[in-house]
């Protein structure tokens, strides 16, 4: 079976190209709906904390202060995930910062990301909106515990990506539900996607 790599960030701000920088990541291997290993770390990049985002996640600056060089951490995360395929949820967000990160550190950033929330704008159209908490609850799946962490967050959108492979195979009747066609059913509309199974 197929293994991916889930990741989350937690950040400064929204964008790398703000200047902001990661604070925390957290990273679960999945093999066939089960984790079997994981990853995380703070990290500090030498950037304060707005009182907003501590207030949304939790961590402080004193925590950032405490913890170990982004490079390290970076270096050791992108040792861990090495060539697995990723996915996250709001993929384009943690990819920005993933990239930005590896940059800083000369590494090329090689992985393909599937997006949680993007497959799930598809096949779950009845939920109020698409964000983690929401369609944890929606679906019933595990609640790691509070949101905007990096680990509970990850192990969320784990719990989802799994949710999603048993949902296609169910409904389409595809044996195998991996990264590579789910990165395709990310970019189709809701309408088209029983053709791109009975077509290939």
């Amino acid at each position: 079976m197929e293994t991916v790599a889930v990741l989350d960030f937690e950040t400064t701000g929204l964008s790398p190209s703000w200047g902001d920088r990661a604070t925390e990541i957290a990273i679960t291997l999945v093999r066939d709906g089960q984790v079997i290993d994981r990853f995380q770390s703070l990290m500090n990049a030498g950037r304060r904390i707005p009182a907003e985002v501590t207030q949304l996640t939790g961590i402080t600056n004193a925590m950032i202060a405490a913890a170990p060089p982004v490079a390290k951490v970076m270096r050791d995360a992108s040792k861990f995930v090495g060539s697995m395929p990723v996915v996250a949820h709001n993929a384009s967000f943690d990819k920005k910062f993933w990239e930005a990160e590896l940059a800083f550190l000369s590494i090329p950033s090689l992985s393909v990301f599937a997006c949680t929330m993007l497959l799930s704008r598809r096949l779950y159209p009845q939920s109020p909106n698409h964000r983690l908490s929401t369609l944890v609850q929606l679906l019933g799946l595990p609640n790691s515990g509070r949101a905007h962490r990096a680990m509970v967050d990850a192990e969320m959108a784990g719990h989802l990506w799994c949710r999603i492979q048993q949902d296609i195979s169910t409904t389409y009747g595809v044996q195998s539900v991996n990264h590579k066609l789910l990165t395709r059913v990310q970019k189709v509309p809701r309408v088209k996607i029983p053709a791109l199974f009975k077509f290939g």
